[in-house]
């Protein structure tokens, strides 16, 4: 703060200088053209009564030229002597000047002096001429007494602008030192705190300036880290969870292996399926959590290229009807447009987010039911729904089936081998797409997936 009002002191001393200075400089000047041409007047006016000296006349002509003024003027011969003094001081002496010589040369001359009681004078030397020749020179002095005043007034003028300005950056420094310099301490601060990992530091917004804008920013990316952390922590846990639960079931079984003396091959044959089938469980954990995990660090970008999306539908329909005829349930699709143009997209990445709703919804519908792939274009989207009439989904725990590792019934999710992660790669899938995933269910009514697409085209051929 100090160094702010020395600078602005500074710049106000020689802001304060230039004007005096410029100012000074202008009312000399403008005094000195009016002593000239004073000058000028009174050297026509007694040039015919200098040739011969008339003193009488000389003074009575220029006392009417000074009359009312506190001009002196004197008037010289070529030998110096005075012909006429307005203060009558000098009449009949010799008067030697610089200056009266520089006119008797024939040059108009000009100086400023400080007398003994340090009162500023101005002088001007003019030639009085009859033809060519130089006959006299008429000599004006004047005090700059009013001129001097009167910069002297600005002068103090400036310098009392000057403080107040000082102090008055003083107290806005002061001002501003609490407004802007306190709410930066707070934001260095929670910066310091973030960078520690406490997410639950937040900074107070005061007003609705700029600094409030930015408080409100801070905070709302610290409820972003903290739950990004909270997301973060979860996930390890659940994933813990997951990859415990087979890997403790294989152990169980390898040890009941171990332990049987002589064991039956049938049943060494049955622990090895199951076995089998842990290992497949565990690899489909491990397979989805790093496609999440490409999902996340940006290495699965999608590459879009044109898609044919009823192509896409069918391959998803074929491979999945063998599992839905092993449970009796209708797979089928309803697709309500005709002639649709490729749609620019990532064709893996939105096969397997149809794939694993499609999937979730066979496993989840009881047998005979039926699950339905439907197509359509809704303004500028294409829009793929997939519908079951299984049990539902309970309206508190729709915005959490997208979360990873979650399944409403854990118990039956076992039973189907699922890992609790296809709707999360089906969202993010979507997401990457520029599209949206929304649920719709009731409990006891089914479900309906729908997905929206941005359809972007070659060619518009509805």
């Amino acid at each position: 703060m100090a160094t702010y009002i020395i600078v602005i002191l500074t710049t106000l001393i020689l802001m304060s200088i230039y004007i005096l200075g410029v100012l000074g400089e202008n009312l000399y000047e403008n005094e000195q053209i009016k002593l000239f041409a004073k000058a000028n007047i009174m050297t026509d006016t007694v040039r015919s009564y200098v040739v011969g000296e008339d003193r009488d006349k000389i003074e009575k002509y220029s006392a009417q030229l000074l009359a009312g003024s506190t001009t002196r003027g004197i008037v010289v011969n070529p030998t110096y002597n005075v012909l006429y003094d307005s203060n009558n001081e000098l009449n009949g002496k010799v008067l030697m000047r610089d200056i009266i010589k520089s006119a008797s040369e024939g040059e108009q001359a000009h100086t400023v002096l400080t007398n003994d009681l340090g009162i500023n004078l101005m002088t001007v030397a003019v030639p009085v001429k009859n033809g060519e020749k130089i006959i006299g020179v008429v000599y004006l002095v004047q005090a700059m007494t009013d001129v001097d005043k009167t910069i002297g007034y600005i002068r103090f003028n400036l310098i009392m602008f000057s403080v107040l300005i000082t102090i008055l950056v003083g107290f806005l420094s002061f001002g501003m030192s609490y407004v802007v310099t306190q709410p930066v301490d707070e934001f260095a601060e929670a910066a310091n705190e973030i960078s520690k990992g406490n997410f639950e530091k937040r900074v107070k917004v005061r007003g609705r300036n700029e600094f409030a804008h930015l408080a409100m920013t801070i905070n709302y990316m610290c409820s972003e880290l903290e739950n990004l952390e909270n997301n973060r922590r979860k996930f390890v846990s659940d994933a813990s969870h997951e990859l415990k639960t087979p890997l403790a079931t294989i152990k169980l079984i390898c040890d009941s292996v171990v332990s049987t003396p002589d064991p039956d091959p049938v049943m060494v044959r049955e622990f090895l399926g199951d076995l089998s089938d842990e290992v497949d469980r565990l690899t489909r954990i491990i397979e989805r959590l790093l496609t999440l995990t490409k999902m996340d660090s940006g290495k699965s970008a999608p590459k879009p290229a044109p898609t044919d999306v009823i192509a896409l539908l069918n391959s998803v329909v074929k491979r999945l009807t063998p599992n839905a005829n092993a449970k009796d349930i209708v797979l089928y699709t309803d697709y309500k447009v005709e002639n649709l143009s490729d749609v620019i997209l990532d064709y893996d990445k939105l096969w397997e987010a149809i794939y694993n709703i499609t999937d979730n919804a066979i496993k989840y519908t009881d047998e005979g039911g039926f699950v339905k792939i439907g197509l359509t274009k809704e303004g500028k989207n294409i829009l793929i729904q997939v519908e079951d009439n299984g049990p539902g989904i309970a309206f508190d725990e729709q915005d959490k089936v997208f979360d990873r590792f979650y399944r409403p019934d854990d118990s039956r999710n076992r039973e189907t081998g699922g890992t609790g992660l296809g709707l999360a790669i089906a969202r993010e899938a979507v997401i990457m797409h520029g599209g949206e995933i929304k649920l719709s269910s009731e409990e006891g009514m089914g479900c309906i997936f729908s997905i929206y697409i941005p359809y972007t085209a070659e060619h518009e051929g509805l």
